[in-house]
């Protein structure tokens, strides 16, 4: 026990020495940095980051005004008609030899109508070239009054079925119809030409001298006011009259029927209003 005891003491002794030494040092460096920066010795607390900007909210759009036309328009295209079309067409037996108009002589006629149920439909007409223009004034007229249309289609699309297509109230133009329809001579007919057009059928029926009947239906065959018909001094009278058209350029009511005169020739307003002759196979 005598001999560890100045081994303790002489222990203590030096773990004091070495915590002044380094206790001093460590006040000197803290002294020496104070004076270089001039800033405290504490690290100031980081910022947090600036939030970034929130989008402006947009605006509400503008409510539309239902007595103004639609803003995208009647947009009406003319265009020749496209190879394709042409060969269904003559597949279904819309044209063949003996048929007067030509792919040259007809025109496509793309343009925008109000359907039954108020919305904007694209419609499709095909019409000799001497009336495409014509037939786009009326259309956009009909367009920007909201007259509806129930739909427009060439007649290829049935097959070139006249029945078919009126029965599904189809508006349509051309057609040099099949011997086994009602029909002109070829060469003399306003839809051989491209110079007619059947609108809204169903509304519009014609008196079909075959079977005396009423057809597509004689639902509507009573000229009172109605959704899509066509009355005389009506809109849609007063549009195609306008243009130098004849309404039922017959002799049977025939109330969806428009054409340029007959026997069917190179367009001629004034002259279509003069020399009307109405037939019962004029169509």
């Amino acid at each position: 026990m005598t001999v560890r005891r100045p081994l303790v003491a002489w222990a203590a002794a030096l773990l004091m020495a070495a915590t002044a030494c380094s206790g001093g040092q460590g006040s000197d460096d803290s002294d020496n940095s104070d004076d270089r920066t001039g800033s405290p010795s504490a690290d100031p607390t980081p910022s947090e980051p600036p939030e970034s900007p929130q989008p402006p909210e947009p605006p509400e759009p503008p409510t539309a005004d239902p007595t103004t036309p639609d803003p995208q328009g009647a947009d009406p295209v003319v265009r020749e008609v496209p190879v394709e079309q042409w060969e269904e067409m003559v597949a279904v037996g819309m044209w063949r030899e003996g048929c007067p108009a030509t792919r040259e002589d007809l025109r496509r006629v793309e343009i925008n109508h109000v359907d039954f149920d108020g919305e904007i439909a694209r419609g499709v007409l095909v019409v000799n070239a001497d009336v495409a223009d014509s037939a786009v004034r009326v259309f956009t007229r009909l367009f920007e009054e909201r007259f509806p249309i129930r739909r427009m289609r060439p007649v290829e699309e049935y097959e070139g079925d006249n029945e078919a297509s009126m029965a599904d109230d189809n508006t349509a133009a051309y057609n040099c119809r099949r011997p086994d329809q009602i029909n002109a001579p070829e060469a003399e007919s306003p839809h051989a030409n491209g110079r007619a057009i059947d609108i809204n059928p169903r509304e519009n029926p014609w008196r079909d001298p075959r079977c005396a009947c009423w057809s597509p239906g004689a639902e509507f065959a009573e000229r009172d006011e109605g959704r899509g018909k066509i009355l005389e001094g009506g809109l849609v009278w007063r549009a195609f009259t306008d243009e130098g058209w004849i309404w039922q350029n017959i002799d049977v009511p025939d109330y969806m029927h428009f054409d340029t005169g007959y026997p069917s020739g190179p367009f001629a307003p004034d002259a279509a209003r003069e020399t009307a002759d109405p037939r019962v196979d004029s169509r």
